[in-house]
């Protein structure tokens, strides 16, 4: 008997310890709010920093653009090696003397006019003065494209507040009918014992303790599959945080009803004056408009000015030689104009505005698709909203008849079906209850992003 104690002792005692250092890691999991997720997402998001390095290389080439209207230097040296010295003949020349000489005829005369060896080295300076508009236009249009990428940025950064709100939503939705399913299971369970002692007494048919262990059975595959709901749940939300995806997950429960009292005009409003989409469209137009003024700069000449600086030498070091100065320079000014090609710039044109129509009809069609997104968003909202009144008188019902049920089959008045069917309802109310509340707070979500809204506070 002594040994049997302390065997209870110790199994007590670990049974303690181990409880004790489970509820510590639990409290060390320290829940998250809606703006630490999503400013953890907006840090870690590889999209985000995909959209970045985006508007940095938009930014470089309107950098490079701009250079366009600045001057530009060259320089160049060369070597090159003859296979003999240059040399040049003067021919030769008639000379009328006088008499008694007469004609005398002068023979030709070769002599050396270079080297073999010829180094050369200069420095160009060339600045456009006018292309008939063609490099603004390339600036310009690679300053919108700039503009653009920063749209695309902020588009990007609306997705993923969406995103981590609908999953932090998901998370908080899962654990609800976790806990539903929990209760539904501990309801049948309770039920099922009491099935059992009716029938150990005589009190009921065999058949209908066979009913309440089948449906025990369901509520035990209902509570697996709310465990693995709340799993999926928290490993999207993980992988949303870029955070290892079995971390554990722990988020502050904000789900509620909070009326949302703008209306569906103004809600239209604020998109239409917010979506980056449709920033980022617009300038698309206007871009397609500027390049049609780059392309129709071809019809004019190119004049630009050019000074070139130059030394010469038989040496490495341009030195000069005997035979030619050492250095030398000129100013020139050059206008070059291709007249005809064939209607290529006029194609070119065409296309052009073609690709300019198209960007206004785009335009035109992100605008209607996001008023239509916004009323969408905004009926399912509204539809959410409807659901949780309705879902809460049905709860406050169906307690009321499982009550009812229970306690008339505790007394032998009421059936073991009656009970089941009372507990089925409960359980679907209170899941359509909690899945209301949840769509509210994601249709929520999803109305923000169709307005255009960077808001971190979710449904509070």
């Amino acid at each position: 008997m002594h040994t049997k104690h302390w065997f209870l002792c110790g199994a007590v005692l670990t049974l303690i310890a181990a409880t004790g250092t489970a509820v510590h890691a639990e409290e060390m999991v320290k829940a998250l709010s809606l703006p630490d997720s999503i400013n953890l997402a907006l840090k870690q998001s590889v999209l985000i920093h995909a959209a970045r390095e985006g508007v940095k290389g938009a930014e470089a080439r309107r950098k490079e653009a701009f250079t366009g209207f600045l001057p530009r230097f060259s320089t160049s040296y060369s070597y090159t090696r003859l296979n003999a010295d240059p040399t040049m003949t003067s021919p030769g020349a008639s000379l009328n003397l006088p008499a008694p000489i007469g004609t005398v005829t002068m023979p030709s005369s070769t002599y050396q006019a270079g080297t073999k060896d010829n180094y050369n080295w200069n420095v160009e300076v060339t600045q456009p003065l006018f292309a008939g508009g063609g490099i603004l236009a390339n600036y310009q249009a690679n300053r919108i494209g700039a503009d653009i990428a920063r749209f695309d940025e902020i588009a990007t950064v609306l997705d993923i507040i969406q995103e981590v709100k609908i999953a932090y939503f998901d998370v908080l939705k899962a654990g609800r009918i976790l806990a539903v399913a929990r209760q539904s299971f501990e309801r049948l369970t309770v039920h099922r014992d009491m099935a059992q002692a009716f029938y150990d007494v005589g009190a009921i048919p065999k058949n209908d303790l066979l009913q309440a262990e089948v449906e025990l059975a369901n509520g035990r595959q209902l509570l697996l599959r709310a465990e693995n709901g709340v799993e999926i749940a928290k490993s999207k939300f993980n992988t949303l945080l870029r955070r290892e995806i079995n971390t554990p997950v722990e988020v502050e429960d904000i789900l509620n009803d909070r009326p949302f009292e703008k209306p569906l005009a103004d809600c239209i409003a604020a998109a239409l004056k917010n979506r980056p989409e449709i920033g980022s469209y617009a300038l698309r137009l206007e871009q397609a408009k500027i390049l049609v003024r780059q392309v129709r700069s071809e019809y004019y000449p190119n004049v630009a000015l050019i000074a070139n600086y130059a030394k010469y030498g038989d040496t490495p070091g341009v030195a000069g030689s005997p035979y030619k100065d050492q250095e030398n320079w000129y100013v020139m000014a050059t206008a070059k104009w291709n007249f005809w090609e064939w209607g290529k710039t006029k194609n070119r044109v065409e296309a052009g505005l073609s690709r300019e129509a198209q960007a206004a009809d785009v335009l035109t069609n992100i605008r209607d698709k996001i008023i239509l997104e916004v009323k969408n968003a905004f009926l399912l909202l509204q539809e959410a909203a409807k659901q949780i009144q309705v879902a809460k008188k049905a709860i406050e019902q169906a307690e009321e008849n499982f009550r009812i049920n229970t306690e008339r089959y505790r007394e032998q008045v009421g059936t073991s079906t009656e009970v089941i069917d009372a507990q089925t309802l409960l359980t679907k109310t209170r899941s359509d209850h909690d899945n209301s509340l949840g769509d509210y707070s994601i249709s929520r979500a999803r109305l923000e992003r169709a307005m255009g809204v960077a808001s971190h506070a979710g449904a509070e």
